[in-house]
């Protein structure tokens, strides 16, 4: 899986999750969670989808990785790749 086809899983997980999400207006590098506005339950329903979506393990000691779109997508490529 490409690096794009993940990014593109991330914000349809994201989008389902926040509908009013704009991709246009993400900036990959600033924290996700401050940008959409998600509370503590939006961000683990978030973590769970992408597990669902992208078959990848998420351990709890991870999710302070995963803070920007950036290094979503790098976490779980790496993970895939591993």
């Amino acid at each position: 899986m490409s690096q794009q086809e993940i990014r593109a899983a991330v914000i349809g997980v994201l989008k389902s999750i926040a509908p009013e999400l704009e991709e246009a207006e993400l900036a990959p590098e600033r924290p996700l969670r401050d940008q959409i506005d998600l509370d503590s339950m939006d961000w683990l329903n978030v973590i769970v989808a992408l597990h669902e979506r992208l078959q990848v393990e998420i351990p709890e000691s991870d999710y302070a990785k995963l803070t920007t779109l950036e290094a979503v997508v790098a976490y779980i490529g790496a993970r895939r790749a591993g």
